[in-house]
């Protein structure tokens, strides 16, 4: 079975910063896209950045300068740094893979992790 894995979440005061990971488990091949999406409280879940497996990075624009997506030599840990997180910054953030394959289940679309809580207040 194929699972992604958040952590990292946390409370952290206007201008902190955290470093969120996902990693996935399974007995995993190859994943194409990882995309961190956040769900604020009364608000549609968004995208927040994506890496694909050549290394290509998307942000949305209201994030580019201060979060930072990254990946593993291996390609199965997302990572998103954050830096100068800002109260509206707070949601539960989302882990997704597009498409994975696996050798025991072959290719798998759309995954998602549980969720990690990340609060910015004073």
């Amino acid at each position: 079975q194929v699972q992604l894995a958040e952590s990292g979440g946390g409370l952290v005061q206007p201008g902190g910063s955290l470093r969120l990971s996902c990693a996935a488990s399974g007995s995993i091949l190859v994943i194409y896209t990882m995309t961190w999406y956040r769900q604020a409280p009364g608000k549609q879940r968004e995208l927040v950045a994506d890496i694909n497996s050549a290394g290509t990075t998307n942000y949305a624009d209201s994030v580019k300068g201060r979060f930072t997506i990254s990946r593993d030599n291996a390609k199965t840990t997302a990572y998103l740094q954050m830096t100068d997180l800002k109260p509206e910054n707070t949601a539960v953030y989302y882990c997704n893979v597009d498409r994975l394959v696996a050798t025991n289940v072959g290719t798998v679309y759309n995954v998602w992790g549980q969720g990690t809580q990340v609060t910015v207040s004073s």
